[in-house]
């Protein structure tokens, strides 16, 4: 009984506003863990190759992708998919990740060239993640 007396003195105004106020705040936290899964990573990714990359056992053409960071058992998996095209190139490559001190300012994609002198990936930053990408 000393709740509902204590509710009659509210505004309904006032109740309303509350109720707003807690709906805000569920939908912020929700879109905040959103961003970001467990690892301290996001899921999903875009990235621009500006030339032929290898990726795992994969050469894939210069271009944009998607890349989807999935789990498989207990392996790290980098799924990248090309963007804009009907026929897209696919790779599938196992990731490590690495913890960083902080949140990465920015995206980067760090390789090295191989013997057939082409681009490998080694390692994939991406911006506000607090682990890297391995390869």
């Amino acid at each position: 009984m000393l709740v509902e007396e204590s509710l009659r003195e509210i505004p309904m105004h006032n109740l309303k506003s509350i109720a707003l106020f807690f709906v805000v705040i569920l939908c912020l936290t929700s879109v905040l863990q959103a961003g970001t899964n467990k690892y301290g990573v996001a899921d999903v990714r875009k990235v621009t190759l500006s030339a032929a990359t290898r990726v795992g056992d994969m050469l894939l053409p210069q271009g944009e992708y998607e890349v989807r960071h999935v789990m498989e058992a207990e392996n790290h998996m980098m799924v990248f998919k090309q963007l804009g095209t009907n026929k897209p190139a696919e790779a599938r490559v196992k990731c490590n990740l690495v913890p960083l001190k902080g949140k990465a300012e920015a995206n980067q994609v760090i390789y090295e060239s191989n013997g057939a002198n082409e681009r490998v990936l080694r390692t994939l930053p991406f911006r506000g993640d607090l682990a890297e990408h391995v390869f």
